[in-house]
């Protein structure tokens, strides 16, 4: 066993930090680990606790949210204390101290110059650029940025399993490709949110379908941007994603089936393959984000007004080193002549879809929303497509049975239904015509008797005179 003087200062000191916050966690939950699952009470005392002040290691914030709690608890009672420790960053031993845009400068450098040594990038974007004070580009720091972005090659001869080359599609439309960039902070209901920025790239002509900053990056912020996207530049014959939630979701895939699309998903931890997109979001670094003035974040739809005004105006009409010196413009223009439109029913490809049963109120809830379905679907199950992005109070609900539409869901109006007049259906039938005249019947004088039967007849006599009167 190596003694512990020989071991890294650093790791032990980080070691020893994180088992200090374990065990303060330890302590704010100790007496909510015997609680059953579900047991009542826990969120009051969640919130007790979330109100009191907390000596807490390594920061020098006093309180700790109730749902933070609740999920070191959850965290606890599923991998012990060992869960209670602070992840290991993901980045550890990068150089989060070096700006973005410094990162990005780096980055072009080397790709421009592919045969500079890691020092010469250093010094040509120490003269190109303004260098922060206080930010040290070490050869190691920069040397790690620059291999996980793909631009560290191996030297010519040596042996390599990674067989990797260019590839360029020559019509519009044979591929588009999809990735999702974290951007700047707006202001949304008084407050900062963080946006991403999803966007869409076509290969051969670098031209950008659609892109859009969102307050998050789930599968139904991205199918609102692919539908936009088709919307103005057709159809694609195949879309490039990575592995992300949003890129791997159901829906996406069965939206793609439907339009024919070809869905490939890039492999793991390989960047590489999705290159002109990650080029195309360090131009939006480079050249938008520095010029956004504080109306273009007052809220989304400014930030999104001020992206398109550069896409169309700039970036859509500038010349294009990947394409000889052409602009995306121009190149869509030449071959974009075989790129499929779409139908005019594009937008139902898109619908969400989930099952409900039809309670005994004809009522199905969507998003905590009830609606309101015809009184025939009592006790059916329905399918109910709708658009996500849209706001509840704007949404129209289709309601589908048996693989038919029958009608646009309506929401619950309980006041209103204080004074519709109910309509009780009952089990009795009801002709649409009325019933036949019956023909008349045979009467009992009609009928033969035995001479011997001579009380028969007398009765049969008497009855037929009572007929008559």
């Amino acid at each position: 066993m190596t003694p512990p003087t020989l071991l890294n200062e650093a790791a032990l000191a980080d070691a020893e930090r994180r088992k200090h916050v374990a065990l303060f966690r330890y302590g704010v939950i100790a007496d909510l680990i015997h609680m059953k699952p579900g047991e009542r009470g826990l969120y009051a005392k969640l919130r007790k606790k979330a109100a009191q002040d907390w000596e807490i290691p390594g920061t020098l914030r006093r309180t700790v949210q109730a749902e933070t709690i609740r999920g070191w608890l959850s965290d606890y009672r599923r991998g012990g204390f060992d869960a209670l420790l602070p992840k290991v960053r993901c980045d550890a031993g990068s150089g989060r101290a070096i700006p973005q845009e410094i990162v990005d400068r780096l980055c072009e450098t080397k790709e421009q110059h592919p045969d500079y040594s890691v020092t010469l990038v250093i010094d040509d974007v120490m003269k190109s650029s303004a260098i922060p004070e206080g930010v040290v580009l070490a050869p190691s720091t920069v040397h790690r940025l620059l291999s996980r972005a793909g631009l560290m090659q191996k030297k010519q001869g040596e042996p390599t399993t990674k067989d990797r080359r260019r590839f360029a599609y020559d019509k519009a439309g044979e591929l588009w490709m999809s990735d999702v960039m974290h951007g700047p902070a707006v202001a949304v209901a008084g407050r900062q949110r963080k946006t991403y920025l999803l966007a869409l790239i076509d290969d051969a002509t670098r031209m950008i379908p659609y892109a859009a900053f969102a307050l998050s990056e789930n599968a139904s912020t991205f199918l609102t941007v692919l539908e936009q996207g088709i919307r103005r530049r057709g159809l694609p014959k195949r879309l490039y994603v990575d592995n992300g939630a949003a890129f791997r979701s159901q829906h996406l895939g069965l939206v793609c089936a439907k339009l024919g699309i070809t869905l490939i998903h890039a492999r793991p931890y390989q960047p590489q393959g999705k290159g002109k997109m990650e080029r195309w979001f360090r131009t939006v670094r480079l050249q938008l984000l520095p010029t956004l003035q504080p109306e273009d974040r007052r809220d989304l739809e400014a930030i999104n007004r001020r992206l398109w005004a550069w896409v169309e105006g700039e970036y859509h009409r500038s010349p294009h080193r990947g394409l000889n010196g052409a602009t995306p413009a121009d190149s869509w223009a030449t071959c974009s002549d075989e790129v499929r439109l779409p139908s005019t029913e594009i937008a139902d490809h898109f619908l969400f879809e989930q099952k409900r049963r039809v309670q005994a109120d004809r009522t199905v809830s969507l998003d905590n929303v009830a609606y309101e379905v015809d009184a025939m679907l009592v006790g059916e199950t329905v399918v109910l497509r709708y658009d996500p992005s849209r706001p509840a109070a704007q949404r129209a609900v289709q309601v589908w049975h048996r693989g038919k539409q029958i009608q646009l869901a309506r929401r619950v109006d309980v006041y209103a239904n204080c004074f519709v007049k109910r309509d009780h259906t009952t089990k009795a039938l009801h002709p649409s015509v009325p019933a036949e005249t019956p023909p008349p019947g045979m009467r009992l004088s009609d009928f033969d008797f035995d001479d011997s039967d001579e009380q028969v007849k007398a009765n049969a006599a008497h009855d037929d005179e009572e007929d008559l009167f």
